[in-house]
């Protein structure tokens, strides 16, 4: 009994290590939005002298961040929309299929998920821009879609492979089509996978930089991303504004990762081992 309440307490304790490891740069990156240049050269671990919210002011006055996130919210949308859209029935459409031309194709969306972008980026904007996607928001959002769309065929594949087809020979039976069947019997059980797909891209989506700078020419469709790299000078950088818009990036994505956070690994769990 000794020996397992040792153990417990060992394990708590790594765990709230890890904890305190990994909240760390969150806790820097706050109390150091709310100080002036000065006190962050002085001092990065200090608290502020005064708790002033002129930075995050700032960024506003000078980033136009509103314009800057409804710009990230129109790509992260048309992304998430297509992929989920796409991935779901090509998951299906493959698991359901028997054949070998049904295993190469699911063999060929994993393969690609091991392609590193850095390979593949400058012939994707050379295409994006013979198309006339370069330059467009929801053209960036059809990119994403290309790019997204392997995991989510990987994921859903197995997840699909796990709910009995009987279900589906009983929709049948009743008159469904298969298109029916897709979207009033399969897709609803396909709840956990999706959430997970769907945190993951949106961490993705939002998050992405060298995308959208590739890709996005005129600065009034900068993403948020883009927006906060212009407060990089040449020769200086406005930390505390920095720090401040950063802060202020993360703040919608952790509310939608806290929300969707408890279907991560589960939704991983039974796509990628069922």
């Amino acid at each position: 009994m000794k020996q397992s309440k040792a153990a417990s307490w060992s394990v708590n304790l790594i765990l709230s290590l890890f904890a305190v490891v990994s909240f760390f740069p969150i806790y820097m990156s706050v109390i150091n939005s709310f100080k002036t240049q000065a006190e962050i050269f002085d001092s990065v671990l200090a608290l502020p002298k005064n708790f002033s919210f002129d930075n995050y002011i700032g960024v506003f006055q000078e980033l136009n961040l509103l314009s800057s996130a409804f710009n990230t919210l129109i790509v992260t949308i048309v992304g998430l929309a297509g992929i989920v859209f796409c991935g779901s029935l090509a998951g299906y459409k493959l698991a359901r299929t028997s054949g070998k031309f049904s295993n190469f194709l699911f063999m060929l969306f994993v393969a690609s998920m091991l392609v590193p972008f850095h390979s593949i980026m400058i012939t994707l904007s050379q295409m994006a821009k013979g198309v006339g996607a370069q330059g467009s928001l929801i053209g960036l959002g059809f990119i994403y879609i290309g790019l997204g769309v392997n995991m989510a065929v990987f994921l859903y594949h197995g997840f699909v492979k796990a709910i009995p087809k009987e279900l589906e020979e009983a929709a049948k039976i009743d008159g469904c089509n298969d298109f029916q069947i897709f979207t009033k019997i399969i897709f609803p059980l396909l709840k956990p996978i999706t959430a997970t797909i769907l945190v993951l891209n949106v961490l993705w989506l939002w998050n992405d930089f060298l995308l959208p700078l590739i890709m996005l020419t005129d600065v009034n469709d900068y993403t948020l991303m883009l927006s906060i790299n212009m407060l990089f000078g040449q020769y200086a950088a406005d930390w505390p504004k920095i720090l401040a818009a950063l802060v202020l990036t993360a703040l919608p994505v952790v509310v939608f990762y806290a929300f969707f956070q408890k279907y991560i690994l589960e939704g991983i769990a039974d796509g990628a081992i069922k």
